[in-house]
Formats: C-alpha cells, sequence, structure tokens
C-alpha cells in the first residue's frame, strides 16, 4: 500500500466522527469526490458518524443531499476536503478552527492545510485521486460510489478532452469493467439541461464581447439570469460549452453573487496560460481553466485587461515561432 494511501486510510479509521467538504461554488467533480468518500466510508465503517458538508446545487442532486450539522467537533473530528486549493474555498464554518485536516486536491498548490495532503496537479480530477484511494486501500467500492467518481472524472475533463492522461482513460477503463457503469444513463444525468439553461446560452452567444486579441468576455445580469429562470449556478455549469470557437482563444464570464457581495469570474483558455493571472487576483486553478472571485469592479476590468493582453502576447509568439 502506497503510504499516502495508507496515511489516509490510517487516518480515516482513527476517527469516529469525520466530515467532508470541497469548495464553494461546486462542480461534478466536487460532488463526485465528496460523495463517493462519504459512501465508501460508510460502506466499509458503518458505524462512524460521516458528513458530506457544503451547500447544496439542485442539478446534482443525482450525487444524493449534503448534510446539515448544527455543531462541528473541530477538535475531535476529521475533516477531508476535496478538490480545493485555497483554504478561502473550503465550503464549511470556521474551516481553520478544524485540528485534524485531510488535503486532496488535483490543482496546483496555493495554501498548504492538513496533517496530510495528497496533491497531483497532473491528475484529471479529485474524483480521479479519490478512486486511487479507495483502489489501493480497504475503503470499499460498490457501482454507485464507481458512478459518482465516474461522473466527476468525466465533467472535469469535459469527456476527456482536458487534463486527460494515460492513467486517465487506464482508470476509467477498470471502473466500466468492473463496475459495470451505464455511461449512457450516467451521461444523461450529467449533461441533461433544463431549457433555462439552454436560453441563457443563446443570450450569451449573441452578447458575448470578442476583442481583436482573441479575448471573449461577458457580464452576466442577475436580472436576465433570473428572468430566464436561472440560478447563478448554471453560469458557471456552461462556460465550458464555448470551447472550440475559432475567433476566441480566452472567454471569461462574468456574475455577481448578491448573496456574498463577491464577482465570480470563470476563466477557459485555448492557448494562454491563465492560472497565474487568476492568482494575482486571488484566484486560480489549472493552466487553461481557472476562476477569480473578487469584490470590487475595477479588479474584473484589471482582470479581463490582462487576460486580453495574455492573447494578444501568444498570437505574437505564435506568429514569431511561424505557428500560423
Amino acid at each position: 500500500m502506497n503510504n499516502i494511501y495508507k496515511s489516509i486510510y490510517n487516518e480515516i479509521k482513527k476517527f469516529k466522527i469525520i466530515y467532508i467538504a470541497r469548495h464553494i461554488g461546486p462542480d461534478p467533480d466536487a460532488f463526485g469526490s465528496q460523495m463517493a468518500l462519504k459512501k465508501s466510508i460508510k460502506l466499509t465503517f458503518p458505524e462512524k458518524e460521516v458528513y458530506a458538508v457544503g451547500a447544496s446545487v439542485s442539478r446534482f442532486k443525482y450525487f444524493g443531499k449534503t448534510d446539515k450539522v448544527e455543531n462541528y467537533d473541530y477538535e475531535n473530528g476529521l475533516l477531508i476536503v476535496t478538490d480545493t486549493p485555497d483554504n478561502r474555498r473550503v465550503d464549511i464554518d470556521n474551516f481553520l478552527n478544524f485540528k485534524h485536516v485531510i488535503k486532496i486536491d488535483h490543482h496546483p498548490k496555493v495554501d498548504t492545510f492538513g496533517e496530510i495532503e495528497y496533491i497531483k496537479d497532473t491528475a484529471s480530477s479529485a474524483s480521479e485521486l479519490v478512486y486511487n484511494i479507495l483502489d489501493n486501500t480497504k475503503l470499499k467500492i460498490d457501482s454507485e460510489i464507481a458512478g459518482d467518481l465516474y461522473a466527476g472524472i468525466v465533467s472535469d475533463t469535459n469527456r476527456f478532452l482536458f487534463n486527460t492522461t494515460n492513467e486517465t482513460f487506464d482508470l476509467v477503463s477498470r471502473i466500466i469493467k468492473k463496475y459495470k457503469i451505464d455511461i449512457e444513463t450516467l451521461y444523461r444525468k450529467v449533461y441533461a439541461k433544463p431549457l433555462c439553461e439552454v436560453r441563457l446560452m443563446g443570450h450569451i452567444a449573441s452578447a458575448l464581447k470578442v476583442d481583436k486579441n482573441g479575448f471573449a468576455s461577458i457580464e452576466i445580469d442577475d436580472d436576465v439570469i433570473a428572468s430566464l429562470g436561472c440560478d447563478l449556478s448554471a453560469v458557471s455549469n456552461m462556460i465550458n460549452d464555448f470551447n472550440n470557437i475559432n475567433e476566441i482563444l480566452v472567454w471569461a464570464f462574468v456574475s455577481f453573487d448578491q448573496k456574498n457581495k463577491l464577482f465570480k469570474v470563470n476563466i477557459r483558455s485555448r492557448g494562454p496560460v491563465i492560472n497565474d493571472i487568476a492568482a494575482k487576483y486571488h484566484g486560480g486553478g489549472h493552466k487553461y481553466a481557472s476562476g477569480v472571485r473578487t469584490e470590487t469592479k475595477e479588479n474584473v476590468e484589471l482582470l479581463l485587461k490582462e487576460l486580453s493582453n495574455a492573447c494578444k502576447e501568444f498570437k505574437e509568439g505564435e506568429s514569431k515561432d511561424g505557428s500560423n
């Protein structure tokens, strides 16, 4: 048993109360890794109290419900955080009060937190890392758990277009074969969209501003989202649908989170590295898929300007290399 897998398993085995958290504004990988880990621990150790915490999202209800916890045992409970590189984005009350923390993440490292950190930024997803843990320890897996992890992997790679290695394909091949995953049914759950989101997608496509550098952006008004019957999470969930547009290298969707009084910027790229730019504004993520949350419109404008400049520099670099 690999030392990191053994260490994580031994910690899980030791604690009676376990909380599993992930980042705010969760996506299918965050839910898949979180819920699969909870289900596996409960399946292996039925006597343990295991809670999956954080905000729920109705469109991801196929993963199961998150748990409402009134009083956390910060001293004696174990907290496992998946799919979250920085402590500001952990979706749990008073995160820094927990004494015992494990971090499982596939993003480039931002903050150090947790007595044990399993970080592999070349992995496709947090779900891939959770599967590795389950597959290499005595933690149990059934078809439901395997399905949650497959959904997380397929979503975070955008059906194996991004962050996908031969290890990823080997892993999903084993999952499909061993646990008899019904891919067609699972894909319907992951990719089915309500009509309101299709209409929102049409609004974004028609209103998207594209500059001469190949940078596209849109600020999506709350009133527009509400008028179409959507919620804020819909904006984040459809950004990958704008990949492979010839005229666009980098694109950013800006929305305003009224509850937390923050501007939320989702960013994707087909060339320029964007996570280092996002990090300047207290955001981050992967080289070609990042996000920022900021309190000021001024920071949003500065961020968008930098992203446009990154497109310009990328195109100039391609020209010098004779790529065009």
